[in-house]
């Protein structure tokens, strides 16, 4: 496994990268953020989008409108007081 660190700021821009079962795994320790690509440069470009997308960098809501086109009903697209599942956290 590779490791990349910034200077002594506790894991800020730390980055594992490792191989297994054929893909490129990386994952950003700040954020805790795991993504994975067929190669290292998709593997690292993966988790450069998806850091920006937990930080609310990029990305945006969908709009009822998508929802509905994606046969989702927005009304019953909420987790209320429900914790999200565990995969999720």
């Amino acid at each position: 496994m590779a490791t990349s660190t910034r200077e002594n700021s506790d894991h800020e821009g730390e980055i594992r990268l490792w191989r297994e079962e054929g893909w490129w795994i990386a994952k950003d320790v700040e954020t805790g953020v795991t993504t994975q690509g067929d190669s290292r440069d998709d593997a690292l470009e993966n988790l450069d989008e998806a850091v920006a997308l937990h930080r609310g960098e990029i990305g945006r809501e969908p709009t009822d409108a998508e929802l509905e086109a994606s046969g989702i009903d927005p009304a019953d697209n909420a987790t209320g007081d429900r914790e999200p599942p565990d995969v999720l956290e």
